[in-house]
């Protein structure tokens, strides 16, 4: 979507699709399955875990850190990711929003 069309949209419908844009990729959602699995912060792990090059790992990083689902502490040359729980939490609540919102009618 455009930018010159982004504002024809509430803010919570712009949010929701910026993080659903964010999930949006197998890569990401391995990223973060692997996050959560672990439970912890990870440095430099994901290009073992993962079957992508170091580029595009830390290109998925950067989309998931973005959208703020991500959070990134520099220690040392690397950056240690974790998921951010603020974000995480209010994303859940955002889709469970969208989706509770359905009454089946069929």
């Amino acid at each position: 979507m455009g930018l010159s069309k982004s504002n024809l949209f509430t803010a919570e419908q712009n949010h929701l699709a910026s993080l659903a844009k964010a999930l949006a990729h197998p890569a990401r959602i391995a990223i973060i399955q692997y996050l959560i699995k672990i439970d912890t912060c990870v440095c430099g792990d994901l290009v073992e875990v993962l079957p992508l090059s170091q580029s595009t790992v830390s290109q998925h990083l950067k989309e998931l850190k973005k959208a703020g689902i991500l959070k990134g502490d520099v220690e040392g040359v690397s950056v240690c990711y974790c998921i951010n729980e603020a974000v995480w939490k209010e994303a859940k609540l955002i889709f469970e929003k969208l989706f509770t919102g359905y009454k089946s009618c069929c």
